[in-house]
């Protein structure tokens, strides 16, 4: 997801334009910006692109994920459904606000199974979070039939689905609020910053205030402001704001070419009989940063991935044993190894994570193979990579 292949002048101008301007923090020093607001800009510029009516930027996408739970309400004891195949950020900002991941299983569209969504609800369900894996997504419209009809939050983590859409909507603008991460490898970059983005004003507003410590930010003197309720730091600086400026001006030129990557890739794919491809929701367009297939069984594609990282096919995941995506290897949150002591709740939620199964998930991720999209590719280079690809699971079958 490599916006930063794209660093040039745009970036650099933005950059520059901070610096030469002096004030790095994204309030207050009024008198000295002279009107540069690089977060401000961005925030509108979100808001345009994602086709909602509220952006507030924050320090990661992991930020933005706790931001927006507590934006809405979610905390102490509060239970938040959210796929086996995540990134670790994702309970982690859940726990950090004293709520309770509940992992469930995942279908072929590699995100949330709604069926296992409706299982898992309790009377201490407050959220459901989808998480848009590697650029595409899940059943949207049947996760928010189960939302609207138990009464739930539906959180959109599209942070690694940047510019993906569903009839015609960004992802991250369809559930009650979309988070975003920019970080360093997303498909457009701050260096570190993330976004919450929403409809909904009361929970602009919880964001707005939340995320600089309950700033209510009301008027032009930061010394005079309320508080209306705590916050935390979770402010985005000038810099980063800066580079993601640039970078989202880059957004429709940077899926136009890993569509175009991808699409070779797939095309040369396609052909090997037992090769089959992720699900995307009828409606659906990827964003294209990630090309993932199924094959035959996990021997097969542990076999593959192999061989592509020693016959130089680089940037394939198998995740099946992966320490960061997936829950298989996530022995710190099984035993719940923290710093400090976990709430009682939070614990009981966890306990059973110890011994538990996820058969459909495993079936799912045990045959896939996840390969990043690169802009920097040639079409040459891309056209050789396939082949090499073709050749190296048809002598893997």
């Amino acid at each position: 997801m490599p916006g930063f292949e794209l660093f040039g002048d745009l970036e650099r101008n933005e950059v520059n334009d901070v610096l030469e301007n002096g004030v790095l923090m994204r309030y207050g020093f009024d008198g000295m910006r002279n009107g540069h607001w690089k977060a401000k800009e961005l925030e509108k510029a979100l808001e345009a692109t994602f086709q909602v009516n509220h952006a507030q930027l924050v320090s990661s996408g992991t930020a933005a994920i706790s931001v927006a739970l507590a934006a809405a309400g979610v905390g102490a004891g509060d239970e938040v459904i959210l796929p086996t195949f995540t990134f670790v950020a994702s309970f982690e900002a859940v726990m950090m606000l004293g709520a309770i991941p509940v992992l469930v299983e995942i279908d072929d569209t590699l995100t949330l199974s709604p069926k296992a969504v409706e299982n898992a609800i309790t009377p201490k369900t407050k959220a459901v979070m989808v998480v848009h894996m590697c650029g595409s997504m899940g059943h949207i419209d049947t996760l928010q039939d189960i939302c609207s009809k138990h009464n739930l939050l539906l959180i959109e983590d599209a942070c690694q689905a940047i510019g993906a859409t569903y009839k015609s909507k960004p992802l991250g603008s369809i559930g009650d609020l979309g988070c975003f991460s920019f970080d360093f490898v997303k498909t457009i970059t701050c260096g570190e910053g993330g976004a919450v983005i929403t409809n909904n004003k009361d929970y602009y507003i919880n964001s707005d205030h939340y995320s600089d410590h309950g700033h209510d930010h009301v008027g032009n003197d930061r010394g005079a402001e309320s508080h209306p309720f705590l916050g935390y730091n979770f402010r985005i600086s000038e810099l980063h704001a800066a580079v993601g400026l640039a970078q989202i001006k880059r957004l429709p030129e940077i899926l136009k070419v890993q569509k175009l990557n991808y699409t070779i890739l797939r095309d040369a794919l396609f052909q090997i009989p037992e090769v089959t491809f992720r699900t995307v929701p009828e409606g659906g367009e990827e964003n294209y940063s990630f090309l993932n297939f199924f094959l035959p069984d996990l021997e097969t594609s542990l076999k593959v991935s192999e061989a592509f990282k020693t016959q130089g096919v680089d940037a394939c995941f198998q995740y099946y044993n992966n320490n960061w995506h997936y829950i298989r290897k996530w022995d710190h949150l099984k035993e719940m190894k923290s710093l400090f002591p976990i709430p009682t709740e939070v614990k009981n939620g966890l306990d059973s994570l110890k011994n538990k199964e996820f058969p459909q998930s495993d079936h799912y991720i045990g045959r896939n193979i996840s390969c990043l999209i690169k802009l920097s590719w040639t079409e040459a280079e891309v056209k050789a990579r396939a082949s090499k690809m073709v050749e190296i699971i048809k002598a893997s079958l």
